[in-house]
């Protein structure tokens, strides 16, 4: 196990610390949950599940916590924590600030006596900025993030999946710099990770696009984003569809392939947005005709085809699939008496896979001590002061679109020097898939707005890599790589020389991590898929949405970002084991996968008890009231998420209820969803006379979770990021002054700097192929005269054709592929 060396204590009651504390146990850690006298929340959480004769725990809890050890301090008696503490590897620590002060812990004191402890401390909204005290959640969260506004029917309210996503997200965003600082010369570090701040990782894309176009965007209706349509999860003759179609070859290809050429051959069509205006009208045409087959025929036909159309399971029909039974992408869990299936870890490493199975611990099952004597060694000795994490790793980067350069800004970010390769010929798709003559004119390849965003602090280099020398030249930086990341569609690396056999020929240390949507083992490695057919093919759709309702999305594209994640928590981890075994390796990463623990409390429900409860819409199992409330102002909605009596309390006493406060039948959650429909209209007369911001603020003040509604346009001028220092403006030769988004750790008081705007196309080929491979400026110029490299985007006219090695150029660089990317 790679990481099998290193101990880590988890402290703190946040979804968030305790899937970051689960990535370490999934790879060997030794993770002891620290846990008050009557242990994590999380256990009592509902729904409740019987695990011995005389104590109920929720799933989900059971999910997040598999082997970890169970130790109980209290915090009057913080000795033993303080014991483990002194040689302890890592702190994920998510208490608040009076428990933390409870237990005597002082991260600066920690740290002076452990010099090589790195701490992650892990919050709502992180430590400073106006939001720093208000009471979280995991939709609250998401709410300020701008990832709940765009969701449900166009009038309102809307509906996001209640729960169980920021956790995901902050768990992730956790353990990226723990890991990079683990790989660090110098290791010891305390990083400070916002649960929010991750959230809006989730929302680059949609600010990038608002700011670009300079609007603001609007709810569209159930299954709706903007800018794509037809985007969205229709019946058939049995079970659900998801379609996404995105550019005029796959609209026209969907038309014919419905019986309806005519509607494709319209030219006002072959633009998504303008398909998205007439949507009513479009569905009206081709919903009777999908209801003509079975989900499962028209996904064997788009597998003939290569549209991104793919089933839409809901959990019972998740659990069974055969290609995820055959991929062992579920795990059992042991808890207590009762035992179910919950995801397993995707981080595929091949030569050093993660573990499988395990047992939830009962509470304070284990003694306050470490199971093995020696702690994990320094790598490398001393670092450079100011040094960041990643300094002196080089990546080449040959991923495009959304998922595989999220992985790489990270490690960017982190200080790895990360070569992003592209070619003239085909640049990444996220500068723009239009090919119209003005686009080359007027350079807008290099005015967009999500690909400055994706590819910030990366040096960029053109190589044709369907000729030899650009080929070669992709060798040549590979040999004193670290890492290598790629998305290409499966079969082009091996036919170019370039896949990781070949790879690991040349540097048998390399790590490289290669993102399909799909296994590239399996049967579905040729699906097409974008961001949207993840989401759509994970399930999280079935649980989403109003009971009766369709199968409901949550965001354009969720699987993108959630495999960048994921691909950079993987690569991390190949990297610490090859620092410390010499070894490098292979990683399968497939994305849909990845999206697997956003719907994992769901499905362990169904694997424990083999049924489900109803969707609930904008409610919540466990918190009543919740939802989004109607404020003044244009579609202006502000989230309510009641948590306790204490918080419900409060909540009666600012809408004026002071009746209720005293109500003992309503002190319990199950007592007021009884009233729930009376409580949400007394909520609704309360909010809708006034701004989401100032009910938010009032709300937040009597200690109830609660957040405005955040539109992603307004996203760069939120008071708490702004405070925060979250966005950086930086220039840009072609599109200048313009935001970049902090990542959601920072490892001082003030935000992770942007030092180098993203790369124009070819930027840095000669500091590259001079300073790296130490090419001499006259091959420099011979390759730039034959067009091997560039620094402008060719039209279509003058690209060659590139039949010599047998592969079609648009299997190189075309979209979408068997990985996933969300074209603009």
């Amino acid at each position: 196990m790679p990481l099998a060396e290193l101990r880590v204590v988890e402290i703190g009651v946040l979804p968030a610390g305790a899937y970051c504390a689960r990535l370490f146990a999934d790879f060997g850690a030794d993770v002891v949950k620290i846990e008050p006298q009557l242990g994590d929340p999380g256990r009592r959480a509902e729904p409740a599940l019987a695990v011995a004769a005389d104590r109920s725990e929720n799933a989900y809890f059971g999910f997040l916590n598999a082997r970890k050890r169970s130790v109980q301090i209290d915090p009057r008696s913080p000795a033993p924590l303080h014991a483990l503490l002194a040689e302890a590897d890592v702190l994920i620590d998510s208490l608040d600030g009076a428990n933390r002060t409870a237990y005597a812990l002082d991260h600066a004191a920690l740290r002076r006596a452990n010099p090589d402890l790195v701490i992650a401390s892990v919050s709502w909204f992180g430590e400073s900025g106006p939001y720093r005290d208000y009471a979280g959640t995991d939709s609250v969260c998401r709410a300020l993030a701008g990832l709940v506004h765009a969701i449900g029917p166009q009038a309102g309210p809307p509906l996001p999946v209640p729960d169980y996503q920021a956790g995901i997200v902050g768990g992730l965003s956790a353990f990226i710099p723990l890991m990079a600082a683990l790989n660090a010369r110098r290791r010891g570090r305390r990083f400070e990770v916002s649960v929010h701040e991750a959230s809006l990782a989730i929302a680059d894309y949609n600010v990038a696009l608002a700011w670009g176009t300079g609007e603001r965007d609007k709810r569209w209706g159930v299954n709706r984003f903007v800018p794509n349509f037809p985007m969205g999860i229709y019946p058939c003759k049995q079970g659900w569809l998801g379609v996404t179609v995105v550019t005029p070859v796959q609209w026209k290809a969907f038309c014919e392939l419905l019986d309806m050429p005519e509607v494709g051959a319209e030219p006002k069509y072959a633009v998504n947005r303008d398909r998205l205006r007439d949507a009513d009208r479009l569905e009206a045409r081709f919903t009777p005709k999908l209801k003509q087959k079975t989900a499962q025929e028209w996904f064997r036909l788009a597998l003939e085809l290569r549209l991104p159309f793919v089933v839409v399971p809901d959990m019972a029909g998740l659990l069974a699939q055969p290609e995820h039974r055959r991929r062992g992408a579920f795990e059992p869990i042991v808890h207590g008496t009762r035992s179910y299936e919950a995801p397993a870890s995707p981080l595929r490493l091949e030569r050093t896979p993660p573990r499988r199975g395990g047992e939830v611990p009962a509470l304070g099952e284990h003694a306050a001590q470490w199971l093995r004597r020696e702690r994990a060694p320094s790598i490398d000795g001393a670092g450079t002061p100011g040094a960041r994490p990643l300094d002196g790793v080089r990546v080449v980067d040959v991923s495009m679109g959304w998922a595989g350069p999220m992985a790489t800004r990270h490690l960017a970010d982190l200080g790895a020097d990360v070569i992003k390769i592209e070619a003239c010929q085909y640049p990444d798709w996220w500068r723009g898939v239009d090919n119209r003559p003005l686009v080359f004119e007027q350079m807008l390849y290099e005015k967009s707005p999500y690909f400055t965003v994706m590819n910030r602090n990366k040096r960029g280099l053109t190589l044709d890599l369907t000729t030899e020398d650009g080929v070669r030249l992709v060798k040549r930086l590979v040999e004193g790589a670290d890492i290598v990341v790629e998305n290409y569609s499966a079969g082009v690396l091996p036919k170019l020389g370039l896949d990781y056999e070949a790879l690991r020929a040349i540097n048998e240390r390399i790590v490289m991590v290669s993102m399909p949507a799909f296994a590239a083992d399996g049967a579905w490695r040729e699906c097409r898929a974008y961001g949207s057919t993840l989401e759509q093919a994970s399930g999280l759709p079935s649980v989403s949405g109003a009971e009766g309702g369709p199968p409901a999305m949550n965001h354009i594209a969720y699987g993108d970002p959630i495999g960048g994640l994921n691909a950079a928590c993987a690569v991390l981890i190949a990297l610490y084991h090859r620092r410390a075994r010499g070894q490098g390796q292979h990683i399968d990463l497939s994305q849909v996968e990845c999206m697997l623990p956003m719907v994992a409390a769901w499905l362990v429900e169904q694997s424990a008890t083999g049924t489900l409860a109803p969707r609930l819409g904008a409610r919540h199992p466990g918190h009543v009231p919740h939802g989004s409330f109607r404020c003044r102002g244009d579609d202006a909605w502000v989230l309510v998420a009641v948590t306790d009596a204490r918080q419900w309390r409060a909540l009666c006493q600012t809408i004026g209820r002071h009746d209720w406060a005293l109500d003992d039948a309503l002190m319990t959650a199950a007592g007021r969803r009884a009233r729930e429909d009376e409580i949400e209209q007394a909520i609704t007369q309360w909010t809708r006379v006034r701004s989401a911001d100032e009910a938010m603020r009032m709300l937040q003040r009597a200690g109830v979770a609660a957040g405005a509604v955040r539109v992603p346009f307004d996203l760069p001028r939120d008071p708490h990021l702004t405070a925060r220092g979250y966005w950086s403006w930086i220039e840009h030769p072609y599109i200048g002054r313009h935001p970049q988004p902090g990542p959601a750790y920072r490892d001082s008081d003030q935000p992770q700097p942007v030092p180098r705007h993203a790369p124009t196309l070819g930027e840095h080929n000669r500091q590259v192929l001079s300073d790296v491979l130490g090419l001499a400026q006259t091959e420099i110029e011979r390759l730039a005269a034959s067009g091997v490299i560039g620094t402008k985007a060719s039209p279509p006219s003058m690209r060659k054709a590139r039949a010599a090695i047998g592969v079609h150029t648009s299997a190189l660089h075309g979209a979408p592929r068997n990985s996933r990317e969300s074209a603009p």
